[in-house]
């Protein structure tokens, strides 16, 4: 009779021994890099155009509204085209996008930053908007995000020789994003503070280029196979949202984290607190930024040693409300310590969230499906990141800046406790690995 044995050994380094994975997250590293820098120039310049806390949300909503239009296509796409064709393709697109901004930051592309279209919003009456190109360039940025997103999500794991890597590989993942997260705010703030708009931009070009002949070098690979029929394009996005729909523990998680990201997030009014309320600068604008990504990465590194396993569902509860609590308290701070470390909890909170739901997406979803899957996701929580900096744009106007992240840290706590109420197969979430039977 066979027995159970005890649980494999744990590798925390067995994803980096895979050549082309170390290719793919230095890729996405360039990548973070690159779009960090990008958003911190694209913030602070349109900051200062407008002086209007409204404007920096509608950069988030230029960037959700094409993505989220795009991304049940780009998931049928990622699941009908080899994925690696369209991750090249997009980081193409938002290599383009970069030049672009680079020409804007130029003396000749400046003087086209200061016309304005004006247009009333309910609450927050009359709306100047100037800037219009940067919004176009995000715009079309967006669009190419809508589509990188299930295809690097489900090229990832066709990359691991054994699916027991796959673990490791997620957290590694998410681990190098996040420490291309730290370096790149603090790497615009000062490139825009110290040698300007075109110099920050420059290095946005040079990056995304990195990133695209790094993705280039890894070998294509085909479609997984799949069950049954080919499907058409209707038939084949509605059963990426039929699976999570009908999967309790995948919804609950990815709910939990849609409503927590889309209320709590105070990163979209950073250049407010930076110039207004904690008066650093541009200089302290890039740490502000940075400081969420300093705790997520080292909680991620200590994830890869210590994996999340037992009260898995329990503990993601408790660190979607602790990143509520961390947000109310950095709103009320007027320290610019006692803020770097609230926004480095919420960093650290954020990435068990981020570790946990990432998990379950893969391990719960076959690999033929993981383009529709990942699209929904994105849907969920990669555009909540943009409503939700809109939305804190119009609760800054409504509002006041400091109560309205007050405002979205409390509705993420009372999204935590309905979650907890109503999500019993969440809380009771374990992730320990099956004993290994002789």
């Amino acid at each position: 009779m066979p027995t159970a044995s005890a649980a494999p050994h744990h590798d925390p380094y067995a994803a980096l021994r895979i050549p082309e994975f170390r290719r793919f997250i230095s890729a996405r590293a360039c990548m973070t890099l690159a779009t960090q820098v990008q958003g911190v120039a694209v913030s602070w310049q349109m900051f200062k155009l407008t002086g209007d806390p409204l404007a920096l949300g509608l950069i988030g909503l230029a960037e959700a509204i094409p993505s989220i239009v795009v991304s049940l296509y780009a998931g049928h796409l990622a699941d009908s085209v080899r994925r690696k064709n369209i991750i090249v393709s997009m980081v193409a697109v938002l290599l383009l996008c970069s030049v672009a901004l680079w020409l804007l930051a130029s003396p000749t592309g400046l003087p086209l930053l200061t016309a304005g279209v004006g247009f009333r919003l309910p609450l927050a009456g009359l709306v100047v908007l100037k800037a219009l190109p940067l919004y176009a360039v995000i715009f079309v940025s967006g669009v190419a995000r809508g589509f990188l997103g299930p295809a690097t999500f489900s090229f990832m794991p066709q990359l691991m020789p054994a699916r027991e890597h796959l673990a490791n590989a997620i957290t590694w993942s998410s681990t190098t994003w996040q420490t291309a997260a730290v370096i790149g705010p603090a790497i615009g703030g000062l490139l825009f503070a110290h040698l300007g708009m075109a110099v920050a931009y420059g290095v946005d070009i040079i990056l995304m280029a990195f990133a695209l002949l790094l993705f280039i070098s890894i070998a294509s690979r085909p479609l997984p196979a799949t069950e049954g029929d080919k499907l058409g394009l209707k038939e084949s996005v509605l059963s990426g949202m039929q699976f999570i729909f009908h999967n309790q523990l995948v919804l609950a998680a990815l709910s939990l984290d849609l409503f927590a990201v889309l209320f709590g997030g105070a990163v979209a009014l950073l250049p407010v607190f930076a110039d207004k309320v904690l008066m650093v600068g541009a200089d302290g604008l890039g740490y502000l930024r940075a400081a969420p990504a300093v705790g997520s990465v080292l909680m991620a590194v200590s994830l890869t040693y210590f994996p999340l396993r037992r009260h898995a569902g329990l503990k993601l509860l408790w660190a979607v409300g602790g990143f509520g609590l961390a947000t109310i308290l950095f709103a009320l701070s007027s320290s610019f310590w006692l803020s770097l470390f609230l926004l480095f909890m919420t960093g650290v909170f954020d990435s068990v969230s981020v570790i946990v739901r990432s998990t379950l997406i893969h391990t719960y979803t076959p690999e033929y499906m993981k383009g529709r899957v990942s699209a929904v996701n994105n849907i969920f929580i990669g555009s909540s990141n943009e409503i939700g900096a809109f939305e804190s744009g119009v609760a800054a106007r409504v509002l006041g800046v400091v109560q309205s992240v007050v405002f979205g840290g409390a509705m993420t706590l009372l999204v935590v406790g309905i979650t907890a109420w109503r999500a019993d197969k969440l809380r009771r979430l374990d992730l320990t690995p099956e004993p290994v039977k002789a």
